[in-house]
């Protein structure tokens, strides 16, 4: 599944490694059954009577645990439809982390701190997936209304270009920076937004190395950054 090459190698990859696990347990729950019953077989017991008795207490125990078959049917779809596999940064319920592993009962993610978080597949409400087939980095820059934004929209192109042109860099950029303009006018200053296409998993390799760029060249061209006001201290009465 990882030979060859091209962008759509990665994605395989991460769709064999959540599918493999999936089968690997599958896979021992069958031997696991199939090893039972012949233990049965062989101890003199009929199989047909075991088979029944187990699908009586299975019912009963499916009528007990309709939380799990929950968690069961939306594992089962959400592994069907490719909506997140192992290696994708996600935001699951609000929590953005690392996805370790997809099972047909939980989604587990690990975060920056390295805590490990479990969701049943039931309970996910809202899934968001950061880094599936491209990403981007957004960026944004406050300035003065005395600068030129012209200017300043100039100057992020050109950092940009440097950073296509950095061999280390330019294998993880799809597209060049696309600057929206002039985005929001704040009390003392403006929002200059724009964004950079990269390959998933790369946006924020590629957006530090650009904010360092965009930085160095604004203060080269003798443009001051805006810091946001500071908000004003609670009184105490």
């Amino acid at each position: 599944m990882s030979s060859g090459t091209g962008l759509n190698v990665v994605e395989r990859t991460k769709r064999a490694q959540t599918l493999s696990k999936l089968l690997q347990n599958a896979l021992f729950v069958l031997v696991i059954g199939i090893a039972g019953l012949t233990v049965i077989q062989e101890l003199g017991i009929d199989i047909t009577a075991a088979l029944t008795l187990s699908s009586i207490f299975g019912l009963a125990i499916g009528f007990g645990a309709q939380t799990l078959v929950r968690d069961v049917i939306s594992g089962f779809f959400l592994i069907l439809e490719d909506q997140v596999r192992v290696g994708d940064v996600a935001v699951v319920n609000g929590q953005p982390g690392l996805v370790e592993s997809v099972n047909l009962r939980t989604i587990v993610l690990r975060d920056d701190e390295g805590t490990v978080h479990v969701f049943p597949n039931g309970e996910v409400k809202t899934l968001a997936n950061k880094s599936k087939d491209f990403s981007y980095y957004v960026i944004t820059v406050n300035v003065s209304y005395d600068d030129d934004p012209d200017k300043v929209i100039a100057a992020m192109k050109e950092a940009a270009d440097g950073l296509m042109s950095d061999p280390n860099l330019r294998v993880h950029i799809l597209e060049p920076l696309e600057v929206f303009g002039v985005d929001a006018f704040e009390q003392q200053f403006m929002v200059v937004k724009a964004r950079i296409k990269t390959v998933p998993m790369k946006q924020w390799l590629v957006g530090r190395e650009l904010r360092r760029r965009v930085a160095q060249k604004l203060k080269e061209e003798g443009i001051q950054m805006a810091a946001p006001a500071a908000a004003p201290p609670v009184r105490k009465t």
